[in-house]
């Protein structure tokens, strides 16, 4: 299994497939698409690097190289991967408690689960997220990037002493705060407009290349991306974690690594699955789950605090324009390009700029039509929109995604579990025929056993699952108590028309005791006995 599944990985990770349809001006687009990207990927960056209490160079590391090959081999070509705040509060415990090499150690171990996560196919699970769970992410995926935006409206300095939360720090005022209002509303309003004259160049690229311009030429002081810290430095050196190779040290690594992967994979296929419904794609659940994988365990030897697909930038960049893989191979270029040669040029970017970008970003990606839909769709679907983005913005998109997902199966579990009945009738034998309509489950054992009258029932019972499922073992204790019952009654049951599952599910249990002559994989035909204890039900 494991060597056709590496084969089709193989296959599938050719990069010509991906660009074939690449022609000149879809590449300019791209590489525009890209470099509008990587501007806006900088503050991101160093802002997670903050947060996850590690010098700026190891968002920005993990953000090249991280992007870079998931753009090559990822699952869905458009899709920008890098440094995260999903993962980046989870590692700053790490990193306060052991240091930053053990954050590095992390990260390879991360990409090594996420590896085989992909290897095993564990990421076609992600088709299991119900539609209410997909509008509350998106939803509050745009709360928390506006949150986000909110310490840009700050003194700089004031904002990183203080953690980058909402509350602290010095917000801007007079003055400063209305350049930043209006050098915000100046980005927005060409990303807004120049798509209805020229589609020539991207419009984020565009507005942030106009407000820069005005901000160096007029001199005007507003914060800039060099505010932030310095972006300088040089090519990622190859490094081996210094950590020692002992079990304790997989002991401490062990759970971040496992918490890290599961988020890095869950925030990734949600934005696989959001960006191939704007392009029109299936697919590459796993394959993506490799890419990550590969990314990470690459990262980890070189510096970078590992990553995942970041949503808001991959919105930047398929509504920039990108479609192909060249657009985020040209965003992580770009990126190295910044942190190399070109730090002092990109450090004068007004952060309003930015802030523009992401506010567009915003804009776009809430589920605007969810608001009206709240009254019109089923309250269980409207609750888990408003619980999944309540959760999103409180505690992180996976623990939400997780949370909904949890809701809609126990509200799913319930309603199928209302559905239990049963229809009588006697045979002119005498025997009484119960027609069971509903599944046969854990949620609704209790429900069936409550359906029948052992007492008040002829010698001779049929239990027809004719419009029934036996799905679990609660289901096969319930039907092992229901015989036991009738049983002390000195009364007999039989089961049919089961269907073939149901019937295997019974036989392995013990359960099964064929009471005619007929060919027991013809169930229609067939009744069936029951053997009671087989389960250690109690009588």
């Amino acid at each position: 299994m494991i060597k056709s599944t590496l084969a089709s990985f193989a296959d599938r990770l050719s990069i010509p497939a991906s660009t074939s349809a690449l022609t000149p001006a879809q590449a300019k687009t791209d590489v525009l698409s890209g470099l509008t990207v990587a501007l806006a990927l900088v503050p991101e960056a160093v802002a997670f690097a903050f947060v996850a209490g590690v010098h700026p160079l190891v968002g920005l590391y993990a953000a090249f190289i991280v992007g870079l090959i998931t753009a090559v081999i990822g699952g869905r070509p458009g899709m920008i991967s890098g440094a995260t705040g999903a993962l980046a509060v989870v590692m700053v415990a790490l990193v306060a408690d052991h240091g930053v090499e053990y954050l590095f150690a992390t990260v390879v171990l991360m990409g090594v689960m996420q590896i085989a996560a992909g290897i095993f196919r564990l990421g076609k699970f992600i088709r299991l997220v119900p539609h209410p769970v997909m509008l509350g992410f998106v939803n509050g995926l745009a709360i928390v990037i506006f949150l986000a935006q909110m310490t840009q409206f700050k003194v700089p300095g004031t904002a990183e002493a203080a953690g980058h939360g909402v509350s602290g720090g010095d917000w801007l005022t007079g003055v400063p705060l209305l350049l930043m209002l209006g050098l915000v509303g100046l980005t927005m309003a060409v990303i807004h407009f120049l798509p209805k004259v020229t589609t020539t160049i991207p419009a984020p690229l565009a507005g942030i290349a106009l407000t820069a311009l005005i901000v160096i030429v007029f001199g005007i002081d507003v914060p800039r991306v060099g505010d932030m810290a310095s972006i300088e430095g040089g090519f990622p050196p190859f490094h081996i974690p210094s950590v020692p190779l002992t079990f304790e040290t997989l002991e401490i690594i062990f759970p971040y690594a496992l918490i890290l992967a599961a988020i890095g994979l869950i925030e990734s296929l949600l934005t696989l699955n959001l960006v191939g419904e704007i392009k029109g794609e299936r697919g590459g659940a796993s394959q993506e789950c490799v890419a990550q994988g590969v990314a990470n365990t690459v990262t980890g030897f070189f510096g970078g605090m590992g990553g995942c697909a970041m949503i808001g930038q991959s919105m930047i960049n398929v509504k920039s324009g990108g479609r192909t893989r060249l657009s985020g191979i040209s965003a992580a270029l770009f990126l190295l390009a910044f942190i190399v040669v070109a730090s002092p040029l990109i450090e004068q970017i007004p952060l309003a700029a930015l802030v523009g970008v992401m506010f567009m970003v915003v804009i776009g990606t809430f589920a605007w039509n969810s608001i009206s839909i709240l009254t019109k769709v089923p309250r269980i679907d409207a609750f888990v929109i408003l619980l999944v983005t309540v959760v999103t913005v409180l505690e992180d998109l996976a623990v939400a995604v997780v949370v909904g997902v949890i809701v809609s199966a126990l509200a799913y579990a319930w309603q199928n579990a209302s559905r239990i009945h049963a229809r009588t009738y006697e045979t002119p034998e005498g025997a009484k025929v119960y027609q069971v309509q509903g599944p046969l489950f854990f949620g609704s054992a209790e429900g069936f056993l409550e359906l029948f009258d052992p007492a008040g029932d002829p010698s001779m019972v049929v239990v027809d699952f004719a419009d029934s499922r036996v799905a679990d073992q609660s289901a096969l204790t319930a039907i092992e108590s229901l015989a036991a019952k009738y049983e002390a009654a000195g009364k007999k049951v039989q089961l049919r028309h089961l269907s073939r599952d149901c019937h295997r599910l019974l036989t392995r249990a013990g359960q099964l005791m064929v009471d005619s002559d007929d060919d027991p994989d013809y169930q229609v035909a067939t009744d069936y006995g029951v053997r009671t204890g087989a389960l250690g039900a109690g009588h």
